[in-house]
């Protein structure tokens, strides 16, 4: 029996592979279906797109509990549940205004970890040499620093703007491959500008560790203060350079996302986090990450739905800023 088109002509289902326009939104079953990032195309050809999803499933850097191999795929699975739009509270579908493909993985052998660095890096600079933004799912945090790399050598130094429980900037002297330490690497190789970044949500501290320059939010600071507030300490502090966001999923409190390595209590509400990035408009991003989600350790997908979301917020944010406005609402 042949299927039935719907009310706008397709057959529905299996968008990731089906689907034939790159931006717009058609609702398909949350729990059947292949599974990209929010049910957007499967593809490498990046003609005619904004912004590329690439999953990053590498978690050999990491100091305590492992599983962030299985980061991308349980943040697609979740996305399933909000592919639908438009998302509150910005009103609006992102996907009407950029054209958003899944890239797929980033493809290495797991043998052979030292040459995973360049790897990483080659794989990001085809995407962001064809002037296509990047969004990066991990994979433990070291991730950022090989993608950091790539950005850099297209954009110059960047701000950058971390959330995180964890400074990652541990001194270490021997280029070790390591999740807690690649932002300090980042500042001595001038990656990033640190007169010019802020680390947001840390609760931790490591004997030798300076500040480098950074602007560090500490939790009971954002605990005490509006995103209003937190909002205008990064816009000020990143002012016009270009930004790169990183987001470790540790930066929320265990009680919201428990799928993590390194989980430490005290940590932001996913509403905390979601408030102040919705409030950095100004800012001119070029890319962006979340990492260190573990779903071996998650409960009911919390953790991967939040991280998902976030991917969605920063959507959202740049389609905003691209000219996205909200649709009228009922009252």
């Amino acid at each position: 029996m042949a299927l039935e088109l719907d009310k706008l002509g397709y057959v529905p289902g299996d968008e990731a592979f089906r689907r034939e326009n790159l931006k717009g939104t058609r609702w398909e079953a949350t729990y059947a279906g292949a599974l990209s990032y929010m049910r957007r195309k499967y593809t490498r050809d990046l003609k005619g797109v904004d912004f590329a999803i690439t999953g990053i499933p590498f978690d050999q850097a990491v100091s305590h509990r492992s599983g962030t191999r299985m980061g991308p795929e349980g943040i697609r699975r979740a996305s399933a549940e909000n592919a639908w739009g438009p998302y509150w509270p910005w009103n609006f579908d992102p996907f009407d205004t950029l054209a958003v493909v899944d890239y797929g993985d980033c493809f290495f052998d797991w043998g052979n970890k030292e040459a995973f660095p360049t790897t990483l890096e080659n794989h990001a600079a085809e995407i962001i040499n064809q002037n296509v933004e990047l969004i990066s799912l991990g994979g433990d945090h070291y991730v950022s620093y090989p993608l950091l790399k790539a950005h850099a050598k297209k954009h110059g130094p960047l701000a950058l703007v971390h959330f995180d429980a964890h400074r990652d900037v541990e001194i270490d002297t021997g280029g070790r491959i390591d999740h807690g330490t690649m932002f300090g690497y980042a500042v001595k190789e001038g990656l990033i500008d640190p007169e010019h970044s802020v680390q947001i949500g840390i609760r931790t501290t490591f004997v030798g560790e300076t500040t480098m320059g950074f602007r560090i939010i500490y939790a009971d600071e954002v605990h005490e203060s509006t995103s209003a507030q937190l909002a205008k300490i990064i816009c000020d502090k990143v002012g016009k350079k270009k930004a790169y966001l990183t987001f470790d999923i540790d930066c929320l409190d265990p009680s919201v996302a428990p799928g993590t390595g390194t989980p430490i209590p005290g940590g932001l509400s996913y509403h905390q986090a979601a408030s102040i990035i919705r409030k950095l408009g100004p800012i001119n991003f070029i890319g962006m990450d979340v990492v260190e989600v573990s779903p071996p350790y998650d409960h009911a997908e919390l953790t991967s739905m939040a991280a998902s979301a976030l991917v969605l917020e920063y959507l959202c944010l740049r389609a905003a800023q691209k000219g996205a406005r909200a649709v009228v609402m009922p009252k």
